[in-house]
């Protein structure tokens, strides 16, 4: 079974920073770790991954075109059972209220705790075998 994560992010080293946290794990194929630089790029990811286990999503919340609030429903939509995370730079009460809101299981603020990431990214794997 393919266990995917995806995190969508505009920011061009976000991708080297995960893969570099997440190295031993990506090496060792616990989970397939995929990345989308725009909410839109995001969505077509999604619609297209029915067939893998997409265990979570991290998006960050500020990007241009579509903000990752406005995206959060149409993930709803496409895939209700997926877990998002919501990541920014502003953990302010009200940018943690409308994540919630909107559909987001949690908030993390930048720089991020890798290390209670990667808790959470264990408990859906557990979840998911």
């Amino acid at each position: 079974m393919n266990v995917l994560v995806l995190v969508v992010d505009d920011e061009p080293d976000v991708e080297a920073l995960f893969r570099q946290q997440f190295r031993r794990d990506l090496r060792a194929q616990r989970f397939v770790m995929d990345f989308a630089n725009s909410a839109a790029e995001a969505l077509s990811r999604i619609a297209s991954t029915i067939e893998q286990s997409l265990i979570l999503i991290l998006s960050d919340i500020n990007m241009p075109g579509m903000t990752g609030l406005e995206m959060l429903p149409k993930v709803k939509q496409l895939r209700p059972e997926v877990p998002v995370i919501m990541i920014t730079a502003y953990g302010d009460a009200d940018t943690k209220r409308k994540a919630l809101e909107g559909g987001a299981e949690g908030l993390l603020t930048k720089p991020i705790d890798f290390a209670l990431l990667r808790e959470e990214i264990d408990t859906r794997l557990a979840q998911a075998s």
